[in-house]
């Protein structure tokens, strides 16, 4: 199917999904059997979630190694790292700060008429999974089957590092049928990318009857000032990314949006960054950035640059402080955004990443880690929000990044370009 069909069956998907499972959660007749029979749409979404996480580690790989090998220049490669880690630490002080500003701005917590959960309950989330010393060391793999069993896309990225270098070390044709096969490699896991993706519709539809099944649509109403106030953030948060996009890629920024729009609903709806990466990248290879800036740059992304997810962090530790009544001040916000650019960088490989940074962080400033079962509850609609956000920032962040190393191809300046591109992608059977 076209790809601009695909985007369109994908959002009919999500609406059908929303309408099924509140048909679901409105005739389910306790709690228990709303589980039970969002079970059964979990099996769906799961089947393709996997589809997709089989896809990541091969093209993580393949990219990377056939960039490195074809261009073999390792102060390059130093070079787009060094500008791309540059954008990322801007772009999580700004979401970060952002998401302070605006829970401070619309104080969701304030008189809110949610109990205050017992301060010594507990979340059961790996917090001692988030420190410094494991973060570190859990970067560079033991083995790279291991890492390519367990999606570990840090670790993949480190081993496909020193694999492309080794490559490009040799002068002669030693290696020649090596770089033909890694190159011939993201071709086909391109293409297993398509036939994966004709079943994200039903996923798609899937994860969202699974999730209103359980939580139905009274949940949006009981945390409405708290669901709404975030997804405003998020909004300006966009605004602000595309803006700093604009001002290197001028008008190609809306062609890249429209490339982009596919992966970020995919991202949406499943609420899963592993989803949205093969098709992100598809993208970012249409808007024409060059194999060797997106298969560093992207994967690089998803372990430093979750921009979303870092305004949902400042977002949610400020807000259970204002559940509690507990007031912080101006420095030591200033303190938890430090604290939070630090603790999120160990996200990757971490479970429930963005609930473990806050649970981790609450305790560094006397505040009951038990708030955060008021928003584990809701936390996949907060979710789908902070994870298109994620696929937005990337993007963007890898575009730039192209534009900078003088690796961005040709663009289509208008809209009417924008389609033809689209409309240039061929047909599946």
């Amino acid at each position: 199917m076209k790809k601009n069909k695909l985007t369109l069956y994908i959002l009919v998907a999500m609406i059908l999904g929303i309408v099924v499972g509140y048909f679901c959660n409105l005739n389910a007749p306790d709690a228990k059997a709303a589980k039970v029979i969002a079970g059964y749409f979990d099996i769906i979404s799961s089947v393709f979630l996997r589809l997709i996480k089989m896809i990541i580690a091969p093209l993580v790989f393949g990219t990377i190694v056939s960039g490195i090998a074809g261009n073999g220049d390792s102060k390059a490669i130093g070079r787009i790292g060094i500008r791309a880690m540059g954008w990322f630490l801007c772009a999580s002080v700004i979401s970060l700060a952002l998401g302070m500003v605006f829970v401070n701005l619309f104080q969701p917590g304030v008189g809110t008429s949610l109990p205050a959960p017992v301060a010594g309950a507990t979340t059961n989330l790996n917090v001692a999974a988030l420190n410094f010393k494991d973060f570190v060391t859990n970067i560079f793999p033991t083995s790279f089957l291991d890492a390519m069993a367990k999606n570990s896309i840090l670790q993949i990225l480190i081993f496909s590092v020193f694999f492309g270098f080794a490559i490009a070390s040799f002068k002669d044709d030693a290696t020649r049928t090596v770089v033909a096969f890694v190159k011939e490699l993201v071709h086909i896991m391109l293409k297993v990318t398509d036939y994966v993706m004709q079943f994200a519709p039903v996923g798609v539809f899937a994860a969202m009857a699974s999730c209103i099944t359980v939580q139905g649509l009274g949940v949006l109403t009981t945390y409405g000032k708290f669901i709404g106030s975030f997804y405003i953030g998020l909004i300006v948060l966009w605004a602000v990314l595309i803006g700093a996009g604009y001002l290197f890629l001028r008008n190609s920024t809306w062609t890249l949006l429209k490339l982009i729009r596919e992966p970020m609903l995919i991202a949406f709806s499943t609420a899963s960054s592993e989803a949205a990466y093969p098709q992100t990248l598809e993208s970012l290879e249409r808007f024409g950035v060059k194999e060797k800036v997106s298969g560093f740059v992207l994967p690089l992304g998803y372990s430093f640059n979750l921009d979303g997810s870092m305004m949902y962090q400042a977002f949610a530790v400020i807000f259970i402080a204002q559940v509690y009544n507990i007031e912080l001040s101006i420095s030591k916000q200033i303190a938890l955004l430090l604290v939070m650019m630090l603790t999120s960088k160990g996200m990757a490989g971490v479970a429930r990443a963005s609930l473990v940074v806050v649970a981790a962080t609450l305790p560094m400033f006397n505040l009951p880690e038990a708030g955060l079962l008021l928003i584990m509850g809701i936390d996949q609609f907060l979710d789908m929000g902070r994870t298109a956000t994620n696929v937005i920032g990337n993007s963007i962040a890898t575009a730039v990044v192209a534009k900078w190393e003088g690796d961005l191809g040709q663009e289509a300046e208008t809209e009417e370009e924008a389609e033809l591109v689209l409309a240039a992608v061929p047909v599946q059977d």
